[in-house]
């Protein structure tokens, strides 16, 4: 699994606060310690930053390549924040996150992917806004994204099509489509781009206990539609604890042999069963629900665990 983490994010109060102090070791740090957890590349998300793009884009980037060599993601909604990040790269091949179908993004941002070489990551997302159906995200990538970026003569490989995540509170209804919307990408363009989701978009608006798990399940779920990369956290040990057991297919566990049975489940167009899991073990019981209410089979609660 290629993970570009995902902690320096602007909703975090210590990047905020790391921003406001111009703390270049508070930064340094942090894309160091998702480096050495396996991170393949560093989102770097600080938001629009209308008034100040020019100084902070170039600055973080430098502090951020003095510790380490791997891509740095530039997520940021501010075409010109964009290309001040990216004009002070100097190592890895930079991604851009992101555009989408909306004509404004996709005139401006996949040209600046081709001015620098950047890859870059487009949502299947247009202008009436993201569908729920797997095959009308699809239909963005063949119709509006992929067309694009072949016009501007971008490698199909730095292409990274983002069928779009959205959280199981208010948006149940996604969650299994995405999965789809995954598994149908990789046959629908060939070679496919590549594919990729912000993982922890499942779990926003959940309480923090339960975040966890259900960024785990459906991480079995999406890998076994054949994800391969994903914007997540890094430091989430147990959350590469389920990604090690799906690689390695480590069966040494109860709870290991039931993510491996969701994953392969889902491999094979299958629904998960319930004798899948040993209901008497709380564990696999937990996991089970949040099956459950990922393929929109019941309907969400935060005490959902409790019912």
């Amino acid at each position: 699994m290629y993970i570009i983490g995902e902690n320096i994010h602007i909703i975090s109060q210590a990047v905020k606060d790391g921003l406001r102090d111009r703390d270049r070791e508070f930064f340094m740090e942090l894309a160091l310690k998702q480096v050495e957890a396996g991170a393949k590349a560093v989102d770097v998300n600080l938001g629009p930053r209308k008034k100040d793009y020019a100084e902070v884009f170039p600055w973080i980037i430098q502090a951020i390549e003095t510790v380490v060599d791997v891509p740095l993601c530039i997520d940021t909604t501010n075409v010109f924040g964009m290309e001040a990040a990216l004009k002070s790269v100097t190592k890895a091949q930079p991604i851009l996150n992101s555009t989408s179908a909306e004509p404004e993004r996709l005139e401006l941002i996949p040209a600046l992917a081709k001015k620098y070489g950047a890859k870059v990551i487009a949502l299947t997302m247009a202008k009436s806004g993201i569908p729920v159906g797997a095959d009308e995200r699809v239909g963005i990538a063949l119709e509006s994204l992929i067309p694009r970026c072949i016009e501007l003569d971008i490698p199909i490989e730095d292409l990274i099509i983002d069928p779009l995540v959205l959280t199981v509170s208010g948006c149940q209804e996604y969650c299994p489509e995405c999965i789809e919307a995954v598994r149908t990408l990789q046959f629908a363009w060939d070679p496919p781009p590549g594919i990729s989701v912000g993982l922890s978009n499942v779990s926003n608006a959940v309480p923090r206990s339960n975040r966890p798990l259900i960024n785990q399940v459906y991480c079995a779920m999406l890998m076994g539609a054949g994800l391969q990369m994903m914007i997540a956290d890094p430091l989430d040990k147990e959350l590469l604890d389920v990604i090690r057991i799906v690689e390695e297919r480590d069966e040494s566990t109860a709870v290991g042999g039931l993510y491996l049975k969701i994953h392969d489940r889902v491999a094979a167009m299958e629904e998960p069963q319930p004798g899948d899991a040993d209901m008497s073990d709380p564990e696999q019981a937990a996991i089970w629900k949040t099956v459950q209410i990922l393929l929109n089979k019941v309907i969400y609660a935060d005490s959902y665990l409790d019912q």
